[in-house]
């Protein structure tokens, strides 16, 4: 495709900055847009914009002349107040969508998530036929099920949009797992309710790479518009073994144990009711959505993502262990 002028929201992020690399080293324009400096993204020749999603005139300033969107902006985690959630994920995502409006903007990837789908039970191989979830244990996939319904409610002749559901991201810089599994394995061993449940996960150079083929399939043939997709590694394995894999490669050597779903589950509520009524600092370290999400299966049929958009991990699992390895030295 020829070279576009690219706004990507949340650019100066984990996900955000693969993705601006990637538009750069093809030959784009790429203007990032986050609530702090991206001074990091200047060396690949990304220029960076400050400003906050939820305020619209910002990112309309951001988006002018501007012939694409990739949306990976979103406030992420398993706590904190459901208006923040909903501020960030569906009016931001909805400013996006105006501001594309308004400034005659063509085409929209959106970062979406597969907890939109998640019930409580178990996903074993599950595609894009998996209804959205009806009800949700925490505000963040509540919020990103908003919001993937107004993107891909968007999509029209003027604007093309399509959604990416990337599985538990994970890589050098990540600022959201990696963090958390280290702090919870500080004493050499590490508790999960279901250690043996089948997960897929995504090393972010994929996650972005799903980002920009799917930009380039919106610009072309647009067999993806108007749709939502997983992507992920295609290499589902049990939680146990991915998180321990994590963990040797950032240089910690845990031991995993099993504990009762059950336990887990009223360690959950309990925490999530201690922590609201007493208002503690920070996050609790369970919540139900954190143990739900522990306890269960969760992998995923991609075939979709291939056929539409040519989507095909480009680094596996060992080769991204191997990066990981690098950046923690």
């Amino acid at each position: 495709a020829s070279a576009m002028k690219i706004l990507v929201t949340g650019g100066g992020g984990f996900l955000g900055s693969s993705v601006c690399r990637q538009l750069a080293a093809a030959g784009h324009e790429v203007i990032a847009f986050q609530r702090s400096p991206a001074d990091h993204l200047a060396s690949d020749g990304v220029r960076s914009f400050e400003g906050d999603i939820t305020d619209f005139s910002q990112l309309a300033e951001a988006a002018a002349a501007c012939d694409a969107v990739i949306h990976t902006a979103g406030k992420a985690g398993i706590w904190g107040s459901p208006e923040a959630f909903h501020a960030i994920n569906v009016d931001g995502t909805a400013n996006v969508i105006r501001a594309c409006r308004e400034n005659g903007i063509h085409f929209l990837v959106h970062t979406s998530s597969p907890s939109v789908v998640h019930a409580g039970d178990d996903i074993a191989g599950g595609d894009e036929s998996l209804p959205l979830a009806t009800h949700f244990s925490a505000p963040y996939p509540e919020t990103k099920a908003e919001a993937e319904k107004l993107v891909i409610a968007a999509n029209s002749e003027n604007l093309k949009t399509t959604a990416l559901r990337p599985h538990l991201i994970w890589g050098p810089g990540d600022p959201h797992i990696l963090p958390r599994l280290l702090a919870k394995a500080k004493g050499g061993s590490l508790a999960l309710p279901a250690p043996e449940k089948i997960i897929d996960t995504i090393f972010v150079e994929n996650a972005a790479l799903a980002h920009t083929t799917a930009l380039d399939e919106l610009v072309s043939s647009a067999r993806c518009a108007g749709k939502a997709y997983f992507v992920t590694n295609n290499e589902p394995m049990p939680q146990g073994e991915i998180i321990g894999k994590l963990l040797a490669a950032l240089g910690a050597e845990v031991k995993i144990r099993a504990v009762p779903v059950s336990v887990a589950k009223t360690a959950g509520a309990l925490c999530e009711t201690a922590w609201r009524t007493l208002g503690l600092r920070g996050e609790p370290p369970v919540t139900r959505f954190s143990v739900e999400q522990l306890a269960t299966a969760h992998w995923f049929n991609t075939e979709a993502a291939q056929r539409d958009f040519g989507y095909e991990p480009r680094f596996t699992i060992d080769e991204g262990l191997d990066f990981l390895r690098q950046s923690a030295r």
